[in-house]
């Protein structure tokens, strides 16, 4: 990966781009289109097409039909195994050109994305692909001359709902086990990071995957989110987002047919740091990258520091300077290390956070402003504030962006009782020497995922889930596949 090749690819002028359905690209109904706008210059970038209910009546049902022929849902293990193979190779092979569309489409920094992009959705189809094969049925154990056999059947159609910070990435998370499990998907991306997902579809179909097994719909979220979550013939939905939306799609759900909706949304993730830390100023840089990475836009973002008190002074100095340290700008230049906010309306709520926390007394140390607006672009400086009290709204609502709430703590049974003493549940992290504290307090928070002694750790072996209002169910490792099967018992006299 080299500047001038990313340059390169960053001038080809990107064509508007309709929906895929049935395997090919279609115009919305009465050619409906969506301006999409790059937060790195507040440019013109392309349309999408803009679905309506119609539009997503017609993915369904090209799901259906698909699934029905048993054309994926009855193939062979191994004939799917060769599909998802071939689909994670010609993902590296596009990785660069797909890195730099969706900067392009969302602002996070090439350097990430390349990574967290590409390269983490061709991790996660060569996965499933070499998990799939490797799940069976079960022979219960029944006495006497009865047998018990326990099936594992895809559920059927799959509705996906996935947003604009990793859309590749955790578009693979959906869609490669629920392929894998032989089901067919209707993928609704966000209108404001849609062009990845489309030709992640189109590569799909090049690699052999059947017509109607992946289709993807694209446009407003109040129309064709909607129309997917209410929609009598999807028979899981799985999103990942807000809480408010996260809500929307279980009334819809008790609305319609009551399909099993699961839900990744998000968190206000503690990050504690007692004194005894191994390396403060590794814990501050490492810190800073947990909250600042991608402007903040990151679900499992270490945004709330909790900081033992004889430190807390020393340690938010150097958070601080760490902030300011990083370079923010340009996100398709290599040496940028926190790039655009995604959209104007993004930015907006950063601005709104920043405010409110002002009004309450919160001690700014650094940022707190717009930057760049030169470039006409959305960009944030990294803020820190200070002496955060757990009732401050900062302490408890979700901002999505690059703005840490920094509270001081006195005990372990203080840090433990802050950490818990919100409505989420993602991911937090604890930072400390001693070992035994370490086990202590992976215990005692109540978070899907607790790092120690690092934040952000990934890998497609390992679950990640929410707990309390941040969700239910898991993306990533064979738990995920739970989602996306049927149980059958099948009970036969002898």
């Amino acid at each position: 990966m080299d500047q001038s090749s990313i340059d390169a690819l960053a001038a080809q002028k990107v064509a508007p781009q309709g929906l895929f359905i049935g395997g090919q690209r279609v115009a919305a109904t009465g050619g409906a289109v969506m301006a999409v706008t790059s937060p790195i210059d507040g440019q013109h970038l392309t349309d999408i097409a803009d679905a309506s209910a119609a539009d997503v009546d017609a993915a369904v049902r090209a799901a259906r039909r698909a699934y029905a022929s048993g054309v994926w849902s009855r193939a062979a293990p191994a004939e799917r195994k060769k599909v998802l193979f071939r689909i994670a190779e010609a993902i590296e092979r596009e990785a660069l050109s797909l890195a730099v569309l969706g900067v392009r489409d969302n602002g996070t920094e090439i350097s990430m994305a390349v990574k967290a992009e590409p390269g983490s959705a061709a991790g996660t189809f060569r996965y499933y692909a070499e998990a799939l094969d490797k799940i069976g049925g079960e022979i219960a154990p029944t006495a006497g001359n009865v047998l018990g056999l326990v099936h594992r059947e895809p559920v059927g159609v799959v509705g996906a709902i996935v947003p604009w910070n990793f859309p590749l990435m955790i578009g693979a998370w959906k869609i490669a086990p629920a392929l894998a499990m032989g089901n067919s998907v209707v993928l609704k991306p966000s209108e404001v990071a849609s062009l990845t997902l489309l030709r992640l579809a189109e590569i799909c179909a090049e690699c052999g995957l059947p017509e109607g097994v992946l289709n993807v719909v694209t446009g407003a979220g109040a129309v064709s989110g909607e129309a997917l979550g209410l929609h009598p013939d999807v028979d899981v939905l799985v999103f990942t987002g807000s809480g408010g939306v996260g809500r929307r799609l279980l009334e819809y759900s008790a609305r319609s047919n009551l399909k099993r909706v699961y839900l990744e949304l998000g968190g206000k993730s503690p990050n504690v740091v007692f004194a005894d830390a191994p390396d403060l100023r590794q814990a501050a840089r490492v810190s800073a990258a947990g909250i600042f990475r991608n402007s903040g836009q990151v679900c499992v973002a270490g945004s709330r520091l909790l900081v033992e008190r004889s430190v807390h002074e020393e340690f938010a100095a150097m958070l601080a300077e760490e902030a300011r340290a990083m370079k923010i700008g340009n996100p398709l230049r290599l040496d940028t290390q926190a790039g655009a906010i995604a959209s104007e309306a993004q930015l907006a709520r950063v601005q709104h956070y920043v405010e409110k926390a002002h009004e309450e007394g919160g001690a700014l140390r650094t940022g707190g402003a717009r930057i760049l607006t030169e470039t006409g672009g959305s960009y944030f400086a990294p803020t820190v504030f200070d002496n955060v009290t757990p009732d401050m709204t900062l302490a408890r609502e979700e901002v999505f962006g690059p703005v840490v709430a920094v509270t001081p703590f006195d005990t372990e049974e203080d840090a433990v009782r802050m950490a818990n003493g919100t409505d989420f549940g993602l991911a937090s992290a604890v930072w400390t020497g001693n070992l035994s504290r370490a086990h202590r307090m992976v215990r005692a928070i109540d978070a899907g995922v607790v790092h120690v002694n690092t934040y952000g750790g990934a890998d497609n072996t390992v679950p990640l889930g929410g707990h309390r209002q941040s969700g239910n169910g898991h993306d990533k490792s064979l738990h995920a596949l739970d989602k996306y099967v049927n149980l059958k018992t099948a009970w036969i006299q002898l």
